[in-house]
């Protein structure tokens, strides 16, 4: 029985770590070869440093064959893209003003954030 309580607690902090406390390293994408693979729940990188004022083109690689992988929506920018299997999809950005933009799919399970300096 204590074993069984043991394992519970140390799913729960797994589970609280993953979905709010983890938080991926920062990537400069500046480079017209980036590319954010969507693979194993996660997009990496997750957490993408960007110029201010400046159009962006952001390359994604679909690896992960999960539903829930299929779009990345930009909810700040009104942007939505589906993002075919094992295929790169450019998506094109305006230029943006100073600030954080967070991008997911659409359950919210993959996460990123775009910040702009």
């Amino acid at each position: 029985m204590f074993l069984v309580n043991v394992l519970g607690i140390g799913l729960i902090g797994l589970i609280v770590w993953w979905f709010w406390l983890y938080k991926p390293t920062k990537a400069i994408m500046d480079s017209s070869k980036s590319i954010i693979i969507v693979d194993n729940g996660v997009y990496e990188p997750a957490n993408i440093k960007l110029k201010a004022n400046q159009s962006t083109i952001l390359r994604f690689l679909r690896k992960d064959a999960s539903p829930c992988a299929e779009m990345v929506l930009f909810p700040d920018l009104d942007i939505s893209e589906t993002l075919p299997l094992n295929k790169t999809t450019e998506i094109k950005l305006p230029a943006l003003n100073t600030g954080e933009y967070s991008f997911h799919c659409q359950m919210q399970m993959y996460r990123g954030v775009l910040v702009v300096e």
